[in-house]
């Protein structure tokens, strides 16, 4: 480690702001380069992430990286693993021994994270089209890009009878019964949940609910998609 050089504690375990353990120099630059105020968290894994990605790029090992850049190899590991947050002066020489400028260095902590909050009774309501005034069907809510990953649903029954199709979709399905009691049916067989019952299937074997038990049902659903897989259409 070099003089005047400190690795601060832990930001994993600091819930403070940034302010905490980094140098003014090194808080200005940062929060001028993004226009946003930073937590210790943000700005270790951040810079550490990226301190990483340049040394790899540059096919260095963390030795050869940490000697030219005249840090010690324990702090080079520090930084990148997000356990330290490195002074202006260490921050000019990591920048200068992956050839760009400091600044890059922050690339990513003004990145947005999206987040969905659905309050109680407030999910989109979805009209299948084999469903009816008995069956409700909930979608809550999913974050933005080109596809969904997890879809979470809730499924509400509260008169007997009607036919319930059986679905088929990508990926894998989490289901917890909040409510009521059911024969859920899967790849021929079919299996009596509970209140408070879960079950895991995958999606491509046919599955849905074959015989109601107990009224009303409320079960939720979590559609879990491979990677750049379509959404399935709802209810299953």
């Amino acid at each position: 480690m070099t003089s005047g050089e400190t690795a601060g504690p832990d930001p994993r375990e600091s819930p403070g702001t940034v302010r905490d353990i980094v140098d003014p120099d090194t808080l200005a630059l940062a929060e001028a380069a993004i226009d946003s105020p930073l937590t210790a968290a943000e700005l270790c894994r951040v810079v550490g992430s990226r301190v990483r990605e340049l040394r790899q790029a540059l096919n260095m090992t963390m030795s050869a990286f940490a000697t030219e850049a005249e840090i010690s190899l324990g702090m080079l590991s520090k930084i990148e693993h997000g356990q330290s947050a490195p002074s202006l002066s260490t921050l000019v020489r990591l920048a200068t021994t992956a050839k760009v400028p400091v600044t890059a260095l922050f690339r990513g902590l003004d990145e947005e994270h999206d987040l969905v909050i659905v309050r109680a009774g407030e999910g989109h309501e979805i009209h299948h089209d084999r469903g009816g005034h008995d069956r409700l069907y909930q979608d809550l809510g999913a974050l933005r890009g080109p596809n969904r990953v997890i879809e979470p649903m809730i499924t509400t029954i509260t008169e007997p009878g009607g036919v319930f199709p059986l679905y088929q979709h990508p990926g894998v399905e989490f289901l917890h019964v909040l409510e009521g009691s059911l024969y859920y049916g899967y790849g021929g067989k079919a299996y009596l949940l509970n209140t408070g019952d879960t079950m895991q299937i995958h999606g491509e074997v046919a599955h849905g609910p074959v015989e109601l038990v107990e009224l009303p049902i409320r079960f939720i659903s979590i559609k879990v998609y491979p990677a750049n897989e379509p959404r399935a259409p709802a209810g299953g």
